[in-house]
């Protein structure tokens, strides 16, 4: 939709506003009454001419009255629609929708936002249901509580003639289990409401690095020039990374981060975007290093140089050889699974099976208004190579957000999870999704 399709729309509110009425305004910019009336229901484009004389009638700029203020109410309502089933032929007149009847349009777009947001809890939630471990061992030693306790109980009461010293025995079973029950189950009450309120306090390791980043805008400015002492010094004082293994897993992530900006220095990097942008090939060549540096630099950009470059925020993902997700940084639109793999097309996994090969994908989430990607992936030997054992590798991948329409005819529709994805006929799947309806 142009920026100007509601014009008409706030033609006639700042007209009301004003108390002006369409008859006067349309003398007073030379247009007959029933052709502002077709402007004001957005059913004719306003010449710019006409724009410059109705703004300057209503004592407003020219841009008050195109600003694209209404996209997210155009583009909810446009989600909504699209979500149906039902075939809509007339899609494109949405805009007549919303300069008609805005109030119903916003609660279309609303429900819309909401319905996404509790589906995006319903696949957080199974997630856990089924890969969280702390979780799994947490009702396990309820349960084992619970028996022990229902055990002992029945055999003091089916038999009577217990010695007096078993009988004390059983009693101080039942209160030691009982014990432990209790704190079984508060501390898994408490698990689960610190992970609704995004408390750090019980989270893995590798979650509590990865919000504290998140706090930090990924990019802490110091790596650009100091030393390791000085990044230990500063984590020391992390009350956010409440673990001794979250700041040794964040020490690591920090010496990895100051070895990428060794490689790929600030000065040299803006220079090398204003050249050739987010093309982690030609950015690796440039400095002559490893692809998997560039696109750790790229997903980690200083804020001066993303502004200063247009480039939006990327994602990241990385994994070891078993599949397993050891460090995301997540970009809008697309989901990563809190436990567990996730989806087996992601080139990160591909990248796996030809080390040292760089990958690039376009993707597209899969369901109805999935949002389009270029991937870039690669996985390399991470360590020294040792003739005994066979080679570790680790794979990265870049997430850059494609525009709507880029011109891209090859892109692959992947998820975040099978559990979760509303691909349901793909032949990746391994196990079957909890939505009801395809994508």
């Amino acid at each position: 939709m142009s920026r100007s399709a509601l014009t008409g729309t706030r033609i006639r509110a700042r007209r009301t506003l004003r108390g002006i009425r369409q008859t006067d305004l349309a003398r007073e910019v030379g247009v007959s009454p029933s052709y502002l009336n077709l402007i004001e229901h957005n059913r004719r484009k306003v010449s710019a001419p006409l724009l410059g004389a109705l703004a300057q009638a209503l004592g407003v700029s020219s841009d008050a009255l195109v600003e694209d203020s209404d996209a997210r109410l155009v583009e909810g309502a446009r989600a909504a629609a699209l979500r149906s089933d039902t075939e809509l032929g007339d899609l494109e007149r949405i805009d007549d929708l919303i300069g008609r009847f805005p109030g119903w349009a916003k609660v279309l777009a609303d429900t819309h936002a909401r319905v996404e947001g509790l589906e995006r809890v319903v696949e957080q939630l199974s997630d856990r249901m089924t890969h969280d471990p702390y979780l799994a061992d947490a009702l396990h030693e309820i349960i084992s509580a619970v028996t022990s306790v229902q055990s002992t109980a029945a055999i003091l009461n089916d038999d009577e003639a217990l010695a007096p010293e078993w009988q004390d025995r059983f009693h101080r079973n039942i209160l030691t289990d009982s014990g432990r029950l209790a704190e079984g189950a508060v501390a898994l009450v408490n698990y689960i409401d610190n992970a609704k309120t995004g408390e750090t306090g019980i989270a893995s390791p590798q979650e509590e690095v990865e919000a504290w980043l998140a706090r930090e805008m990924y990019h802490l400015p110091f790596i650009e020039t100091a030393s390791m002492d000085a990044a230990e010094a500063y984590l020391a004082g992390q009350v956010d990374l409440a673990s001794s293994a979250s700041r040794q897993l964040a020490l690591a992530w920090l010496a990895q981060m100051q070895a990428d900006a060794r490689a790929i220095p600030h000065a040299a990097l803006d220079a090398a975007l204003g050249l050739h942008g987010v093309t982690p090939d030609l950015l690796a060549a440039e400095f002559g290093c490893d692809l998997d540096a560039v696109l750790r630099r790229l997903a980690h950009l200083p804020p001066d140089l993303a502004e200063a470059h247009g480039v939006p925020p990327l994602g990241l993902a990385i994994c070891d050889m078993s599949g397993t997700l050891l460090f995301r940084r997540p970009v809008e639109g697309f989901a990563y699974p809190r436990f567990g793999g996730g989806c087996p097309l992601w080139p990160l996994y591909q990248a796996l099976r030809q080390p040292h090969v760089p990958l690039r994908a376009s993707l597209v989430t899969a369901g109805r208004m999935g949002r389009r990607f270029t991937a870039f992936a690669v996985a390399r030997v991470s360590g020294p190579a040792r003739m005994d054992l066979p080679p570790v590798l680790r794979a990265t991948m870049l997430l850059v957000p494609q525009a709507e329409h880029s011109g891209d005819s090859a892109v692959l529709a992947v998820g975040a999870s099978c559990r979760t994805c509303p691909q349901l006929e793909c032949d990746a799947r391994r196990e079957p999704s909890i939505l009801a309806t395809g994508g």
